[in-house]
């Protein structure tokens, strides 16, 4: 086994879906939304905005827009082969989403890393995307198998302070 550390974290999950269909929930603004983001905006290099349904490419940047939140994030993308492997700067840090064939079904390799390795960083950016991530999947997952979202987008959780701590729907 390798050994754990702050400045990076895996995630994986089986989905029982083709590599395409993944991909393309990630890496357009129509996927990204339907799953996972309230709203998505990614710019080419040349600064013009993708259409819904069109795929990433490296040197983008983008916007995201969760729900249940009031802040964005604001990043690069760094890699985007089409196919099977995008990355992008997170945070502070580093993400990469894999997918691999696999009897059948598609893994997903979620990977953080190049996290700052502080006090604050190993609390907000390991141990709060960690969690966060695990979620995420985890809806992802229930949106291809069972055409469901886990993630609240009807009720305001905001109004409890607390929210992002003790809800795992955020």
């Amino acid at each position: 086994m390798e050994k754990l550390q702050w400045s990076s974290f895996t995630k994986k999950i089986y989905i029982h879906a083709p590599i395409k269909k993944i991909y393309d929930l990630w890496a357009t603004t129509e996927g990204i939304t339907s799953w996972f983001l309230k709203s998505a905006e990614y710019k080419s290099a040349e600064g013009l905005i993708r259409k819904s349904d069109e795929y990433i490419q490296k040197g983008d940047t983008y916007i995201w827009c969760w729900h249940n939140w009031d802040g964005k994030e604001e990043g690069k993308v760094l890699e985007a082969n089409g196919k099977d492997y995008l990355e992008i700067t997170f945070e502070t840090s580093k993400v990469s989403v894999q997918l691999k064939q696999k009897n059948n079904v598609t893994i997903v390799i979620l990977t953080q890393y190049e996290i700052p390795v502080n006090e604050e960083s190993k609390l907000r950016v390991h141990f709060g995307c960690s969690n966060g991530w695990t979620f995420w999947l985890t809806n992802l997952k229930a949106f291809l198998e069972h055409g469901i979202l886990l993630n609240e987008t009807e009720i305001n959780l905001q109004e409890n302070e607390l929210a992002g701590y003790e809800f795992v729907n955020m």
